[in-house]
């Protein structure tokens, strides 16, 4: 009975320090009259986006907020909690149960999707974007035809009320496993934040949109023009991997050093995004609905892109998301299969002929 006491007495206390926290924030966003009074550099460590970048997400807001009866909120105030929980997702147990701000942030994430995500991650370049695309990935390290990477990354996640089972993955944790296509300017071209954490990166690839384009492009006759994935994902004639199991100094470890290099770009992509968006980062883990994270990872990537439009600078250094323990799969198409090979082959032969 004591020990049920304790733990009674515990869970009252986690609750009252949760409404502290929510009532805190409350008045720390009312005292936050004009935020852009701030200096660039504070404004910018406080929402992750210069003052340009801010207001643009207030116009498209603004509109939306104007006819939503569920918060008392502004929608100047309703931008800045969104942004603030991006920017740093600690607060989000003060906030998690306190209706206002809740209800809030799932409106600002309802309309950013609807009027953000479609406009600013596009998947689809022209001839031009293409030939800048290959020329400058091409001088990393000398590997033809790439156009963009693809990596997955895992955002942790508090345990699903419904089939928790599903969400957790591989490294012991739960998650969603989001599939982020980078170009070379690191704009994310396409991301897919559907699946749980226990799906490898090869199968939600053979699911996307992104698989069926690429391969429907050389179906019609495009050539020399493909993504870079790591060994997690499958080898295509639109896909080039590595080479598995290779011996130091051989030319199929030239290839893998080359691919790496040329390939690191979607690693410090999503390194980036995460640094700027830190409510993505594993030490905070998002504390609601496996369908609301996928919300608030497609919105970041979208808010990435508007970042790299308007010169929104990196106040921290970032660490790279290696995380790197994927898992070899053979999910190769065979139809594809000999003819990707020999595509890798090529591009292998290629390096021992310069």
């Amino acid at each position: 009975m004591e020990s049920i006491a304790a733990a009674l007495l515990m869970e009252e206390e986690d609750n009252a320090t949760q409404m502290a926290e929510a009532r805190a924030e409350r008045r720390r966003l009312r005292d936050i009259c004009n935020p852009f009074q701030m200096s660039e550099e504070l404004f910018r460590k406080n929402f992750r986006l210069n003052k340009d970048a801010f207001k643009y997400i207030l116009d498209i807001f603004t509109p939306e907020a104007q006819s939503n009866s569920l918060t008392s909120l502004t929608p100047l105030n309703q931008v800045v909690a969104a942004l603030r929980f991006f920017a740093e997702g600690s607060y989000q147990h003060g906030v998690g149960k306190d209706t206002t701000v809740s209800k809030s942030l799932s409106h600002f994430l309802n309309v950013m999707q609807r009027k953000l995500c479609h406009e600013w991650i596009n998947f689809e370049q022209t001839e031009e974007e293409k030939l800048q695309a290959k020329q400058v990935f091409y001088t990393k390290a000398g590997f033809p035809g790439v156009i963009m990477c693809v990596d997955g990354t895992h955002i942790k996640i508090t345990t699903p009320s419904e089939e928790d089972f599903l969400y957790y993955n591989r490294k012991g944790f739960h998650s969603i496993n989001a599939m982020i296509v980078c170009d070379n300017e690191m704009r994310i071209r396409s991301i897919d934040a559907r699946y749980p954490g226990c799906n490898h990166d090869s199968h939600i690839w053979g699911l996307s949109k992104i698989n069926e384009y690429m391969k429907r492009r050389y179906e019609e006759g495009e050539g020399n023009t493909w993504l870079l994935g790591d060994a997690g994902y499958p080898l295509l004639p639109w896909v080039m991997t590595p080479y598995r199991s290779v011996h130091e100094g051989s030319p199929q470890s030239n290839y893998n050093m080359r691919h790496s290099k040329t390939r690191n770009i979607v690693e410090r992509t999503i390194g980036v995004l995460k640094n700027r968006f830190r409510c993505l980062l594993g030490a905070r883990q998002l504390h609601y609905s496996p369908l609301k994270v996928s919300k608030i990872i497609n919105v970041a990537c979208a808010l990435h892109n508007i970042c790299i439009y308007y010169r929104v600078e990196d106040l921290d250094s970032y660490e790279l998301n290696f995380e790197g323990s994927y898992e070899d799969h053979d999910t190769n198409d065979e139809d594809y299969s000999s003819i990707a090979n020999g595509i890798r082959n090529n591009i292998l032969a290629s390096f021992q002929n310069r």
